[in-house]
């Protein structure tokens, strides 16, 4: 799924990166952290990194640092054809060691490590809140838990701007049956996107979960005031309006449904 080789997973397994454990079938199961650091090791294989070198760089690597530091303490970058690592001022070569200074090394070829280390600005925060979500859209799929952890980092990285991990996250839990958590997600996005039609959909779709039909109704309504055109409020709209005996609203927007479809 990572786009990892075998044989860079079979090396960082043996060099201790990731620790899976065994399924009931023997399989390896690699946990959320597990993937983090995968990610890594394919991130340096897009930027041209041989396999041996990353295997032997990150091994070096591993048994330098101090036992109580994790991995994702670090920020691990592709610059040119070299490794090289960060922890806080400090940049070196993985392989050989030697210091790093900014001005000496080549364009980055990117920025390949999710970091639990607190961003030090703004724009830290920013590319670090957009890799934990794009994660978070790598794993909705596969792990739900993992993508929910990732989205809620990326949350807890840029609480205000975020508007996709709102989005995702709550629709994720709502798909789940949590509907609650999903309108807390929903509500707290709407006080930084108070005009943003998909959210009063989505927090709709999360009441009518909820048995709250009047208030999803209200919802829907305020939906098509900031979109007259959303042609699933106008669905959705209609069938709560002829669960509740008003057949001229429900047959209002089955046509509008009807015509928005057409076009």
């Amino acid at each position: 799924m990572l786009g990892v080789s075998r044989r860079v997973l079979t090396g960082l397994v043996d060099a201790g990166f990731v620790t899976p454990a065994r399924g009931p079938r023997n399989e390896l199961r690699f946990s959320f952290q597990d993937v983090v650091l995968l990610r890594t090791a394919y991130q340096l294989q897009s930027a041209n990194i041989p396999s041996r070198k990353i295997l032997r760089s990150l091994t070096r690597l591993r048994a330098s640092l101090p036992q109580e530091l994790p991995l994702t303490g670090i920020r691990i970058t592709a610059v040119g054809n070299t490794i090289a690592v960060r922890l806080g001022p400090d940049q070196w070569d993985a392989d050989s060691g030697q210091l790093l200074l900014d001005f000496e090394v080549a364009p980055l070829k990117g920025d390949v490590a999710f970091l639990d280390s607190s961003p030090r600005s703004a724009r830290e925060a920013h590319i670090q809140a957009e890799e934990w979500f794009e994660l978070g859209e790598e794993l909705t799929a596969t792990d739900r838990q993992g993508a929910e952890r990732a989205y809620r980092k990326g949350l807890q990285l840029l609480p205000v701007a975020h508007y996709g991990a709102y989005t995702n996250l709550g629709v994720l839990l709502c798909e789940d049956g949590r509907c609650e958590e999903a309108l807390t997600v929903f509500d707290r996005a709407l006080e930084y996107f108070p005009e943003d039609c998909q959210l009063h959909f989505n927090r709709a779709v999360a009441l009518e979960e909820l048995n709250r039909g009047d208030d999803a109704l209200d919802g829907y309504k305020r939906c098509l005031k900031l979109a007259p055109e959303y042609a699933d409020a106008h669905y959705n709209l209609a069938r709560l309006n002829e669960l509740r005996g008003d057949k001229q609203g429900a047959l209002r927007h089955y046509n509008a449904y009807r015509r928005l479809q057409e076009h």
